[in-house]
């Protein structure tokens, strides 16, 4: 019988235990980069809720005569419950009562029944319960395993990996865009939509079988976790964005107010970027543009808000996750006025242009949020700390329906501006973010802790 894996657990001056020594093939059974790859496949079956349904609506309209308000009711429930599980899974994930395998299958059958059902009925209330409430909580169960795994993988480069994980989830849905914008009619949508569902449960629960979370407080053998800079590449990435200077628990989070802070940012990104994922199709065929304008501003909207978040990843490894997500929030801004002006007079160019950069912005910031948290607050408790951040999206979720009743009374351009106003404050609200400290109390009594070595499952010596 084979020994278990040997590790040793180093305790840094503020108090953060680093477990090395183990190398993934030991715990998984695979590389650690299948913990990239597994994700990303799921993360861009998973997009096809958010990203697709605006390109569906028109013909769920026609077969259910449904209205706008109603079509987007479905949205901005789906949205909720997306984000309000974040935060009960983590605490949950985090006892291990329901370990990553289960609840990437449970999001993938979820999925099924949120698309089957939509297919076979125009109940808004029953649509209500299966697409917005169980289709949101699946969704939500994938998102936040599947971005949460990396991180805890890869805590010394998360950047990157982080971020091309998350922009699965945007440019995932665009052969769905396509069909949902070409060959989705009202003769053929309920077995379009069954397909579709069974399609997002083979790839999430397939991808789901194969995940697994790392142990407590495992770092990679290969970074020296107290003495980074002597490693040029890692230097590089931990120059700008240095461990958290200890694993903060829950509790001891909602102690701090950069955590709040981080929610009322994600709060107005995500009210802004769900309004105008929702209405961007619908404005341009308002404004009298091309069908072909509307179809590919979507499709753009969707590869650039999935490509920008692996860009932004790279690009925070170098600049720092702050400075990259406040740069995010002003693009945002800046985007949702070109939006609403060169819709209101009429320029397809000029908004196509827009809407391109108004993609970028509306998917980069999520994945700065993830990775800022546990830079901030560390990987241990990271799928309970990022769950009340990614909560924020709960109450976004809210502005999409809002968002209709603004236009229907103030017109496209005027909710646009309040929109890009929003972002902005937004960007304000993430510089005035510091990184949360150890009181110097601490560190005294932590200074000169011995390194201690143990084996898999022992509990470490200090």
């Amino acid at each position: 019988m084979a020994s278990p894996p040997r590790y040793k657990e180093i305790t840094s001056s503020n108090g953060r235990v680093f477990r090395i020594g183990e190398d993934p093939r030991t715990i998984l059974g695979l590389s650690r980069t299948y913990m990239i790859w597994l994700p990303w496949v799921a993360m861009m079956a998973a997009g096809v809720f958010e990203y697709a349904y605006g390109s569906a609506v028109k013909t769920l309209q026609d077969s259910y005569h449904w209205s706008t308000t109603e079509s987007f009711t479905l949205t901005g429930v789906w949205g909720f419950c997306q984000a309000g599980i974040a935060l009960p899974y983590g605490r949950i994930r985090e006892t291990g009562k329901l370990p990553v395998r289960r609840a990437m299958m449970i999001g993938g059958v979820f999925s099924l029944i949120a698309f089957v059902v939509l297919g076979l009925t125009g109940n808004i209330v029953v649509n209500v319960i299966t697409y917005g409430v169980i289709g949101g909580i699946g969704t939500g169960l994938v998102y936040a395993t599947c971005v949460n795994l990396v991180g805890k993988w890869y805590p010394e480069a998360k950047g990157a990996r982080v971020g091309f994980v998350n922009g699965g989830f945007g440019y995932g849905s665009i052969p769905f865009i396509i069909i949902f914008s070409y060959w989705f009619t009202v003769s053929n949508h309920t077995w379009v939509l069954a397909l579709v569902g069974v399609f997002m449960m083979i790839c999430m629960c397939v991808c789901g079988y194969f995940m697994k979370d790392p142990p407590m407080n495992w770092w990679p053998a290969s970074v020296d976790p107290t003495n980074w800079a002597k490693n040029q590449a890692a230097a590089r990435n931990l120059k700008k964005n240095p461990p958290a200077a200890r694993q903060f628990t829950p509790n001891e989070a909602l102690r701090h107010w950069q955590l709040y802070v981080m929610w009322a940012a994600l709060t107005l990104t995500a009210g802004v970027s769900l309004f105008g994922i929702s209405f961007e199709t619908k404005f341009a065929k308002a404004s009298d543009f091309a069908v072909y304008v509307a179809v590919l501003s979507a499709i753009m909207l969707a590869f650039v808000n999935g490509t920008g978040r692996a860009l932004v990843g790279w690009l925070s490894d170098r600049l720092g996750r702050k400075q990259t997500l406040i740069l995010i929030c002003v693009i945002l801004g800046l985007a949702q006025w070109g939006v609403g002006w060169s819709g209101d007079n009429h320029n397809e160019a000029l908004f196509f242009t827009f809407a391109i950069i108004s993609g970028f912005g509306s998917g980069a910031f999520y994945p700065m949020f993830a990775m800022l948290t546990p830079d901030y607050f560390g990987e241990n408790y990271n799928a309970s700390n990022y769950g009340v951040v990614y909560s924020g999206k709960m109450f976004g979720s809210i502005l999409a329906p809002l968002g209709a009743a603004f236009v229907t009374a103030n017109g496209y351009g005027a909710t646009y501006i309040l929109a890009g106003g929003l972002s902005l404050l937004a960007a304000a609200l993430v510089a005035t973010l510091r990184r949360p400290t150890v009181p110097a109390e601490t560190n005294a009594a932590l200074a000169g802790i011995a390194v201690t070595a143990g084996e898999a499952g022992a509990s470490a010596a200090s």
